[in-house]
C-alpha cells in the first residue's frame, strides 16, 4: 500500500476531495492510505501558537519551526522511510516525471505553509520542495491536493485502463495530449476529423503525433 501523510493546520481541507472520484475509490480498495494530520497538535505551549512575526520586520507572520519540525519528526515515526516535501513558492517545479518518481516511493509526507511561508530553518528537515507554478496560494493544501491526485492516479490498478496513464499529457518528453473526440460526429456545425472515423490506425496514430507536437509547441 501506498502511503500519503499530510501536515497541515487544516486537515478538514482534504475530507471532501479525497471522499469521490479516483482518490476515493483508490482508498477503498486498499491501494492508498492518506492522513492529514494537524500541526497544532506539536505546538507546546498553551495557546497552541505556530505562527510568529518575522526578525527584520516586514509584513505577515511566518510558520514557527518548533511545531512544524515536530511534525515531520512525528510523521517520520510513523513511517521512517517517508519522503517529505514542503510545498513552497520557492521550491523546484511539479511536474508528471515527478509524481511518477513519488510512485516508486512506498509514501510520500507533504507540508503544507500557510501565512508567509516557512521559517527558513525549516528546510534542513525535508527532503525536497516542491512549487506548483510561478504563483502564490493562500496555503499549501490546494498543491498538496493536487500532488496527491497526480501521484494517486498513476498507482498501479487504480485506473479502470492502465494504458490512460501511459498515455497522458507530459508522461512523454513533456508532451500534451492530443485532441480528443467523441459522439455526436457533428455538433453546432463542427465535425470530428476524417482521419479518425477513417478506421486507418496508421494514419490515426500519425495524426495523433502531429496534433501532440503542434499542440505542445503552441501552448507549453
Amino acid at each position: 500500500m501506498f502511503y500519503a501523510q499530510i501536515l497541515t493546520l487544516f486537515p478538514e481541507f482534504f475530507d471532501s476531495p479525497l471522499s469521490c472520484s479516483i482518490p476515493k475509490r483508490a482508498i477503498e480498495a486498499g491501494i492508498v492510505s492518506v492522513d492529514a494530520i494537524q500541526i497544532r497538535d506539536f505546538a507546546t505551549d498553551k495557546h497552541h501558537k505556530v505562527d510568529d512575526s518575522p526578525y527584520g520586520g516586514g509584513p505577515g507572520m511566518l510558520m514557527k519551526p518548533e511545531p512544524v519540525v515536530a511534525s515531520i519528526r512525528a510523521a517520520r515515526d510513523r513511517h521512517p522511510d517517508t519522503h517529505v516535501v514542503m510545498l513552497t513558492p520557492s521550491g523546484a517545479r511539479f511536474t508528471q516525471a515527478k509524481a511518477l518518481e513519488f510512485t516508486e516511493k512506498s509514501g510520500i509526507t507533504l507540508l503544507c505553509g500557510r501565512y508567509e511561508g516557512f521559517d527558513e530553518r525549516i528546510c534542513d528537515y525535508v527532503d525536497e520542495e516542491l512549487s506548483l507554478g510561478d504563483y502564490v496560494l493562500s496555503g499549501g493544501e490546494p498543491a498538496a491536493l493536487c500532488v496527491l491526485d497526480a501521484v494517486i492516479r498513476l498507482l498501479p490498478e487504480v485506473l479502470g485502463s492502465p494504458e490512460s496513464a501511459v498515455l497522458d499529457s507530459f508522461t512523454e518528453e513533456g508532451i500534451l495530449d492530443w485532441p480528443h473526440y467523441t459522439r455526436p460526429e457533428m455538433f453546432e456545425g463542427k465535425g470530428v476529423p476524417e482521419v479518425l472515423l477513417s478506421g486507418n490506425h496508421a494514419e490515426i496514430e500519425k495524426w495523433r503525433r502531429a496534433q501532440a507536437i503542434k499542440r505542445s509547441k503552441k501552448r507549453v
